[in-house]
């Protein structure tokens, strides 16, 4: 009895203790993404490309990283260890299998004005005589990147608290439009500041507001000052690139391996300035010495963390916006999931622990991520292959970077915002989509130019609220005696146009509310054929309220959920809960519960009829979810209508999406987009018949 009881109590808490163990399993799942997809990672079919794709991308990692450390006012080496670091760390918490984190050009920009402001120029002669013993560098060089470790480490802290508030669920508030105005303004921004470089110019630093104004004002100023040399390298620099990167993704599917320009672009410069000497033949300006080897760990200075802060909250909102937008840019390109809390765990720790290491703050970048796409990579291996090739560099190659020019590497940083820049061409997008989303658009460039990124971030997100919020009052949706109104016309239109119909092809049509929430913005009713050869179930879906960004994704969650809910439900009900959640409308059963109708079939295909009579008003995001909607469910065989559909909700559809125009998806009714369906179905039954 001992032995059995014994045995008892240990069945017992093994039952206890097992969720708990899992829970602990999935939790470190979750918060370790790596944990998740490392161990499913194919070494033959995904390690090629991943090695092919790191290498490219260690090219672009030495190249950003040098000139984005001189953007940040801070030694060439530092951008080297910031391309290193905080790829390790992104790889292991980063849920974005194809973001590349590294050294990042608005988050330089913005790091550059704490750099400047604390560690002016005016100070170096008080320290240049005086080299530390870390690298052999000046007091002035660490004590401009402690000022930049102390924005990255602080800005760090920040997103770690976002994280622990939970407050990656208020990124709905950041809609496309702003995301893509910010962007492009600071993309502007950093062509500005590298304007000083591709002319030879020798110019003071300029920040502050207007200050992208002051500075074309100065290049004006002293135009006669251009190296005309400098100039020249600048502009061959820059046609080789463009036409090289284009020409690889012209024939990219042809070609295995394509062209590291960027590579070939340094090492061809380097030897030509080390063969003409250019430094002193004509004054051009070169990156300079580069020490071997990574530093011991070092904290940055917390005395300076008050006189930061600013830059620190622009570091942590311009670096995570822009990383979390390519996020889940390759998430829904690549078909998975991006948590938005988890992105704020992982750079805050890519930008907290490599403050430790000397490192310039960290996010990810729209030309690397756009590389990794280009080159077939698969997973974060393949910014871990290319963390290898940065470490040889740094202990290696580093030296050999003394004679690359400074306007070479301008070029490269000028081509490699192309991305960015193009995003000019959304205009035409959001115009004809929706003309609000348009000024939204112009309004936050233009503040972005003037001011900063983060100052244009914040006015786009308040004044996207704020027309919203004016919007809602004058919006109108239906009631409940409309939706009685519309059950009603489907019931009296379905039955006339189902009279002339043969007896086995009428239809009995049930109508049952959805089972959302109160609040929601979406309620169904369902019409399904009587039992045929081949079972059709017609969903109808009515929106009752404006799509906008404040509800476009409860929107989506909320569609989702009733089509996989009854597309997966196929568990009998008894009799009573199927009277309860099927009233058939048809004029032959009365009321009555009909069991052969509301019978699961194995066969059974969907259709889905949006009533859009709610929709009173939309925005850029509430049309591309509509459309993102229709082709997912086209990927499930669910065939989707849009009745009620205004004038501009079909032009902005029908511009922004690639919709099927084989075959109409609008009309003016619900029962017109039923009867079609039918039609349809009758048709395709027809051919199957005449084939046979």
């Amino acid at each position: 009895m001992t032995g059995a009881k014994r045995k008892k109590r240990s069945v017992l808490w093994g039952k206890l203790h097992t969720p708990h163990r899992e829970d602990i399993k999935q939790w470190c799942k979750r918060r370790l993404p790596i944990l998740e997809w490392a161990p499913q990672y194919n070494l033959k079919e995904n390690l090629l490309p991943d090695t092919v794709s790191g290498i490219m991308l260690a090219v672009q990692q030495v190249a950003q990283g040098l000139s984005f450390a001189m953007l940040s006012s801070v030694h060439p080496v530092f951008g080297l260890y910031g391309s290193l670091f905080p790829a390790i760390i992104y790889a292991i918490f980063g849920m974005g299998r194809h973001v590349a984190t590294g050294t990042f050009a608005l988050t330089s920009l913005i790091s550059a004005n704490a750099v400047e402001r604390l560690v002016p120029q005016s100070s170096r002669n008080l320290t240049t005589q005086s080299n530390s013993s870390v690298l052999g560098l000046s007091e002035f060089e660490l004590q401009r990147i402690g000022v930049a470790a102390a924005v990255s480490f602080l800005g760090g802290v920040i997103q770690l608290v976002m994280f622990v508030l939970q407050l990656g669920s208020a990124t709905f508030l950041l809609t496309e439009p702003v995301i893509s105005a910010m962007t492009t303004g600071a993309a502007t921004h950093v062509v500005t500041s590298q304007v000083k470089y591709l002319l030879g110019i020798k110019m003071p630093y300029i920040s502050g507001p207007l200050g992208f104004f002051y500075i074309y004002a100065y290049v004006f100023e002293n135009i006669k000052s251009v190296q005309l040399e400098a100039l020249l390298l600048s502009l061959l620099s820059i046609i080789v690139l463009v036409l090289v990167k284009e020409l690889n993704e012209q024939f990219k599917r042809k070609i295995k391996v394509v062209l590291p320009v960027d590579l070939v672009l340094i090492i061809a410069a380097s030897f030509a300035c080390y063969c003409t000497n250019m430094e002193n033949t004509y004054g051009l300006e070169v990156v300079g010495h580069i020490p071997n080897g990574i530093p011991p760990p070092r904290a940055p200075p917390m005395n300076i963390l008050s006189a930061v802060l600013t830059e620190a909250f622009g570091v942590a909102l311009v670096g995570y916006v822009a990383s979390l937008a390519l996020a889940q840019g390759s998430a829904k390109k690549f078909k998975y999931s991006v948590d938005d809390n988890q992105e704020f765990l992982a750079h805050g720790l890519s930008n907290v622990i490599p403050s430790f290491l000397f490192c310039i703050p960290s996010a990810a970048a729209m030309g690397r991520t756009a590389g990794l796409y280009s080159t077939g990579a698969k997973t974060q291996v393949a910014c871990l292959i290319s963390c290898i090739f940065v470490l040889i560099v740094i202990y290696a190659i580093g030296p050999l970077l003394y004679w690359l020019p400074m306007c070479v590497l301008a070029s490269i940083i000028v081509v490699g915002l192309k991305g960015m820049l193009i995003q000019f061409r959304d205009l035409k997008k959001y115009w004809n989509v929706d003309k609000i989303d348009w000024g939204i658009w112009i309004s936050t460039y233009i503040f972005t130019i003037c001011f900063a990124a983060n100052v244009g971030l914040l006015f786009g997100v308040i004044c996207t609220i704020a027309i919203v919020l004016g919007r809602f009052p004058r919006a109108k949706t239906l009631s409940i005696t409309d939706m009685k109104e519309m059950e009603l016309k489907v019931k009296t239109e379905m039955h006339d146009s189902t009279e002339n119909w043969p007896p086995s092809k009428r239809t009995n049509v049930k109508v049952f509310p959805g089972s959302l929430k109160t609040g929601s913005n979406v309620r169904s009713l369902s019409v399904t054929p009587r039992r045929m050869e081949t079972s059709q179930q017609i969903k109808i879906i009515s929106i009752n309220n404006p799509l906008v960004f404040l509800n476009a994704k409860k929107f989506s969650a909320d569609l989702m959920k009733i089509i996989l809910k009854e597309s997966d439900s196929s568990q009998p009900l008894d009799d009573v809960s199927k009277c309860e959640q099927n009233t058939l409308l048809s004029s032959l059963s009365n009321g009555n519960c009909n069991e052969e109708a509301s019978q699961p079939c194995s066969s059974e295909k969907c259709s889905l009829v949006l009533n859009c009579s709610g929709l009173t008003f939309f925005d850029y995001t509430g049309v591309s979810t509509l459309v993102e909607l229709y082709l997912d469910c086209k990927s499930r065989s669910v065939d989707v209508f849009l009745a009620n559909c205004t004038a501009s909700l079909i032009k902005a559809m029908t511009y922004y999406g690639d919709l099927d125009t084989e075959k109409p998806i609008f009309f003016d009714s619900v029962p017109a987009a039923i009867s079609i369906i039918q039609s349809n179905k009758n048709l395709s039954k027809a051919s199957d018949h005449s084939e046979v």
